[in-house]
């Protein structure tokens, strides 16, 4: 597929392709074959040295001092009052732990680490430019990914979910993860920039289909996966985004910070909203943004991300209470398009919980 035909966006200040071509025809890849995606956009940073995991465990909710060169995790790292500064999946390597953070929230994370992070101890450096992000997923991606790197496809699906191998390919250090981002087989290779456009061709001559951003995105939905800056932010808790469910906190880890709220939520309470899908008849969901109403008229809560999957129609993410269960219906309600008077669309849609049930 040609980049000239690429439609591009801005995500976080960075630019990002939107689509190829046809969104359906690169989603149905994923589905059926494999998937190509382009991740560069997120931030990348490193931190070496003998100490380099257990400055990182301080600053996180998952145990990282527990984890082994060849390991990796998903956490948050959290404000002193134990909201979400930056959602982070960690690697461990020898001699270095390799940080990847979402576009919209890689600044304030380089900046929790510069803060905490003394760099005598263990420097930190920048590598978003240095390192790029090469994803296959689909029920094909073992055997692209295994054509790319020499590793044998039953290697690569025995990894456990952000463990990692690495590679020469050229003479160039290549990091090879298990990532459970879409809920289907995927592989993120993080790849000398130097390096990745070699690799993307690759990529696509064995089979992989290049595919943008719109298309994870609704694959991201189906699976419940938030995205920082648009389903959570820095006035969420991580219980509120499903972090128990998505294996992101640990509750006999050593301190961090932000780790009294955490502990508290888990031991003596529970959170008053929680990150659930909302469905909606026909292939269009309520907008981002509109606000869910019950039967009485209470707002129970206000849609985040809204997709039209091809397989599920109109879907999104939602911030709603607790008390609202799935299966619930509720309506949605928005400014109507054009209005000039405050007009309201609305729309019934039923609560579902995550990730979706493909059906």
């Amino acid at each position: 597929m040609s980049a000239n035909r690429a439609t591009v966006g801005d995500v976080g200040g960075r630019s990002v392709v939107l689509a190829y071509g046809s969104v359906a025809a690169e989603y149905e890849a994923l589905q059926s074959r494999a998937a190509l995606f382009d991740r560069s956009h997120r931030g990348r940073l490193r931190v070496t040295g003998d100490k380099a995991a257990e400055m990182i465990a301080g600053l996180v909710t998952n145990d990282v001092a527990g984890l082994i060169p060849g390991q990796g995790c998903y956490a948050a790292a959290l404000t002193a009052k134990g909201k979400i500064v930056a959602d982070v999946r960690i690697f461990i390597e020898e001699g270095s732990v390799l940080v990847d953070a979402p576009p919209r929230a890689a600044v304030a994370w380089a900046a929790m680490v510069k803060k905490f992070v003394n760099p005598r101890i263990a420097p930190h450096v920048d590598e978003s430019a240095a390192l790029r992000d090469l994803c296959v997923f689909g029920m094909n991606a073992r055997h692209v990914v295994s054509a790319l790197t020499g590793v044998q496809a039953p290697a690569l699906t025995a990894l456990a979910p952000y463990a990692h191998v690495t590679v020469e390919i050229a003479g160039k250090k290549v990091l090879v993860v298990n990532s459970p981002e879409l809920g289907v087989e995927g592989f993120e290779l993080f790849v000398p920039a130097e390096q990745f456009d070699a690799m993307w061709e690759k990529a696509a001559a064995s089979g992989a289909v290049p595919a943008g951003l719109e298309a994870w995105e609704i694959a991201r939905v189906e699976a419940g996966r938030p995205e920082w800056g648009l389903d959570i932010d820095d006035s969420t808790i991580p219980q509120e985004a499903n972090f128990d469910e998505l294996h992101a906190i640990s509750y006999t880890k050593g301190c961090y910070v932000g780790q009294e709220t955490v502990a508290r939520v888990h031991f003596r309470g529970h959170v008053n909203k929680h990150l659930r899908g909302v469905h909606a008849a026909g292939l269009d969901s309520p907008p981002t943004g509109a606000t869910l109403h019950d039967d009485t008229g209470q707002q129970v809560g206000d849609v985040r991300t809204a997709v039209r999957s091809p397989r599920l129609g109109g879907i999104a993410l939602a911030m709603i209470r607790r008390e609202v269960a799935p299966g619930a219906s509720l309506i949605a309600r928005w400014p109507q398009e054009g209005s000039t008077d405050g007009s309201l669309s609305d729309r019934r849609v039923d609560v579902a919980a995550l990730p979706f049930d493909p059906g």
